[in-house]
């Protein structure tokens, strides 16, 4: 890996085989989050998730500090988008002309920021106690609308920790989220240091997606790969809420009790010079 240098903020590891341009990147300067480029996802296929928030998040000394806290009875925290997936919002009543006909999505929105191909890369440190995860992903605005990922797009997971130190593997999903997904994953089971920032990449082409792990490859998937421009999201969530119960676990009480934390030093995006 090459080192790609940005003034006054930690540089980029960029693979070896190509040279790039930055195209589009947050460094998280400032004192407040740039909602030109973030919004909060609050909604997930259809339904208000309760263990989301739009009060997570704080710009603190270049990055973007993720939390854990309880809030009216709930343990909630925050992800952060560039698109929205056109079915998470909930539907709302809807007629067609005089006939009494639902329309299956609810209102759409403009994707703030969308792209293909490329290098996607964020340097983060990850969350210390059990009871809440975090994760680096790519997601199609309209995945699972058709069977063809040239068309309608997969979901990249680049980074997921469920554990305190522990990085899950690298999945590509298609197909949506239902009959039809489709799932392929590599690399990741990784133990890193919880008290330092890594480096967690993707190079996407068109034929492929090549993952990274602090300058190092850790794998490649070949298959499922989308055609089409994807956004960006910083996730994290609290354990228990994706149970029957719909409730947090006493780990992740926990957690909000001890203020623990998620921290991002930057998410950049590069295309390759032609």
């Amino acid at each position: 890996m090459k080192k790609f240098e940005v003034k006054d903020h930690a540089p980029s590891l960029l693979p070896d085989e190509y040279d790039f341009n930055l195209v589009w990147s947050d460094e998280f300067d400032g004192d407040k989050l740039d909602d030109s480029k973030w919004d909060y996802r609050l909604t997930m296929m259809g339904k208000r998730h309760a263990a989301w928030t739009d009060k997570g998040v704080k710009i603190e000394n270049g990055c973007a500090v993720f939390s854990v806290f309880e809030e009216n009875g709930e343990v909630v925290s925050s992800q952060l988008q560039t698109g929205y997936n056109f079915m998470d919002q909930p539907v709302v009543s809807t007629t067609f002309g005089h006939d009494v006909l639902q329309w299956p999505i609810g209102k759409l929105h403009e994707n703030k920021y969308t792209h293909r191909y490329g290098y996607y890369e964020c340097r983060c440190r990850l969350q210390r106690s059990e009871g809440w995860w975090s994760a680096f992903w790519l997601q199609s605005p309209i995945i699972g609308a058709s069977l063809n990922p040239a068309l309608t797009g997969s979901e990249v997971d680049v980074m997921e920790s469920f554990h305190p130190g522990q990085v899950k593997p690298h999945n590509v999903f298609t197909g949506g989220y239902g009959l039809d997904m489709q799932r392929r994953k590599v690399g990741g089971d990784l133990t890193i240091d919880t008290d330092e920032f890594h480096y967690f990449g993707v190079l996407w082409l068109p034929d492929k997606y090549v993952f990274y792990v602090d300058g190092v490859k850790d794998g490649e998937i070949c298959e499922n790969v989308s055609g089409t421009d994807t956004f960006i999201l910083i996730s994290t969530e609290t354990n228990g809420y994706r149970k029957e119960n719909h409730r947090p676990t006493e780990e992740a009480f926990g957690a909000a009790k001890a203020g623990d934390t998620f921290a991002v030093d930057h998410v950049r995006v590069f295309d390759i010079k032609e």
